[in-house]
């Protein structure tokens, strides 16, 4: 896991998404064997990405990068240490449940879900919602 040297989000994110629990979240959200890079980064180059790949000039929170579906998931999962914040403070969670949250959705749009449909959307937050209850964190559509 990087982030950005002199962040002010590295503190924050090692204590609330260490490699072990990254990992435990991204077994619990695999159905296949993988091998995914998860990389956290600032806003700049979150901006930058989300532009040259999807064409928004904006920092999101999560991107996924998926090259392989089958027989092994092959992704990379880029997520935006300073989204991740913010959202987390907007929405009144803890940063450690929002990382997982984010983690286990990049996870699943690696294996092919996506949300672009209100079914597709439907599939996809029970999936989540799901996942994350049984790693004993709360429903994060619960508010939705």
């Amino acid at each position: 896991m990087a982030c950005p040297a002199g962040h002010p989000q590295r503190e924050a994110l090692r204590s609330a998404a260490p490699r072990h629990r990254v990992q435990r979240w991204l077994r619990a959200a695999l159905q296949n064997p993988a091998e995914l890079t998860v990389r956290f980064v600032d806003a700049e180059e979150g901006r930058s990405l989300n532009a040259s790949f999807r064409g928004k000039d904006y920092a999101t929170n999560v991107l996924t990068f998926d090259y392989c579906q089958a027989p092994v998931v092959q992704a990379d999962l880029v997520l935006c240490a300073d989204v991740l914040a913010h959202e987390a403070q907007d929405q009144g969670r803890t940063l450690e449940a929002h990382c997982a949250h984010l983690i286990v959705h990049g996870a699943l749009h690696a294996q092919g879900h996506d949300h672009e449909t209100d079914d597709e959307a439907e599939v996809m937050e029970a999936l989540e919602s799901a996942i994350l209850q049984r790693l004993g964190y709360p429903d994060p559509y619960s508010n939705h």
